[in-house]
């Protein structure tokens, strides 16, 4: 068989001796996406994409590309896997799924070897079918017009054998094409017929078997039978452990965090602008939202505010889900003290103008100690110097620019984002809020 009818050998001589290789459509005009191709031109031969290449995909024994083209791996998917060789596993895939390639191409474990074979690295791949017609050329074989062009040279000119490997002073050795027994060939059957080939994170899970829990809830069946009939009768019901009175009083009751503000009219967040700035990512300035509220008829803010935000998560499957979340802001311990004893414990965030004497009436009135009860954020303007009373406080620094307000969205979000890093590491139970 001519090099130039065979996909796979073509491909590979082009490769190594890097020749163009184009997407094109039958009339060899260049396309402006590969998926919208239908021909690989390869060193100016034309080639069907989606024709079947000699190589064969795992777990099959078809040996005819022709008869069988759905148990071989096609022209551009072979082609991919070297194309991508340098992508990750994940963007290969993706790649690939685009291109239509769902369940058709060269998997993540097999590129490696397919690209080594492509580039001339090892002689051979097990999964190559020989060429057809009659040929004995093995794939990866030098042309039949080399082959012959040996028969020129004198007997004392050819390289002479050693063993397994050819030995000869002006050409680089040659490996001897492995020969597998047939002990071997049946033991490599088996293996193959038990593999499951690596395609994508679904995938990868699947099981002979559906998962059947029956027999558990059979084993349990009568025990819950027995515990039932002895809660009926009065009869001394098992030991349980009690759990943790404080941890108990929590779950009976919606523990929603609490954020608390300076009372200072000078501030940058205020009970005036609080509740647009954190639920709707608009800084308005505290004086501007005063007036606003005085003319319609609010002259004075409420001393407890209830902050609405959406969360979205993404749980193991991948699957986004969004949640509400309900905070209350509060400018004073006055105020705090309506959500009873254990109102601190629920208090994940204090704001401070850099004010020591907005700590007075605390429970921790150090700021060193009580930034490390709760989250620390001071809210300053672009414009405005450096404060160096905080630099010792454990607080983060957010600032605000007095003019461009489409920048107060990421500065939200950066809020947030830290309040929900630090929930989750102190106070995790008020994350179900």
């Amino acid at each position: 068989m001519n090099l130039s009818s065979d996909s796979l050998l073509a491909l590979q001589a082009a490769i190594k001796s890097k020749q163009d290789i184009k997407y094109t459509d039958a009339s060899r005009k260049s396309v402006s996406t590969p998926s919208s191709a239908t021909h690989l031109q390869i060193a100016g031969a034309l080639f069907l994409k989606t024709s079947p290449t000699r190589l064969r995909k795992p777990g099959v024994s078809s040996t005819d590309p022709t008869s069988n083209p759905q148990d071989f791996f096609s022209l551009e998917a072979v082609y991919l896997a070297w194309l991508l060789r340098d992508a990750s596993g994940a963007e290969y895939m993706k790649q690939a799924r685009d291109r239509g390639l769902s369940v058709g191409f060269v998997s993540v474990t097999e590129r490696k070897s397919v690209v080594d074979w492509l580039e001339g690295r090892v002689a051979d791949l097990e999964r190559i079918i020989p060429l057809s017609s009659g040929s004995t050329t093995p794939p990866g074989s030098p042309p039949a017009h080399l082959k012959a062009s040996t028969s020129k040279f004198p007997p004392s000119s050819l390289p002479s054998f050693a063993g397994n490997r050819a030995v000869d002073s002006t050409s680089s050795p040659q490996k001897r094409r492995y020969i597998p027994d047939n002990a071997d060939i049946e033991v490599v059957k088996k293996i193959k017929a038990n593999e499951i080939e690596l395609r994508d994170r679904t995938t990868v899970l699947r099981g002979t078997k559906s998962n059947n829990f029956s027999s558990v809830r059979t084993a349990f069946a009568e025990r819950l039978k027995k515990l039932k009939e002895s809660g009926k009768g009065g009869a001394t019901a098992p030991t349980v452990t009690t759990p943790d009175p404080k941890l108990q009083a929590r779950k009976a009751k919606n523990q929603y965090p609490i954020i608390m503000i300076s009372s200072s009219p000078t501030a940058l967040i205020t009970m005036h602008n609080v509740k647009r700035f954190l639920q709707e990512s608009s800084y308005e300035p505290s004086q501007e939202a005063r007036s606003r509220a005085a003319a319609e008829g609010n002259a004075r803010p409420e001393d407890l505010i209830a902050i609405y935000r959406k969360r979205t998560t993404v749980d193991t499957s991948g699957r986004e889900i969004e949640t509400h979340v309900r905070y209350f802001v509060v400018d004073s311990t006055e105020a705090l003290a309506k959500f009873g004893p254990d109102a601190w414990d629920r208090v994940v965030c204090v704001m401070t103008t850099g004010q020591a004497w907005q700590f007075k009436p605390y429970k921790w009135s150090d700021p060193k100690i009580l930034f490390h009860h709760v989250k620390g954020i001071y809210f300053s303007l672009t414009s405005d110097p450096h404060n160096t009373k905080i630099k010792d406080w454990n607080v983060t620094e957010l600032s605000l620019d007095p003019h461009r307000r489409h920048i107060d969205r990421a500065v939200v979000a950066h809020f947030w984002k830290l309040l929900d890093d630090w929930t989750m590491q102190n106070k995790p139970w008020l994350m179900k809020g």
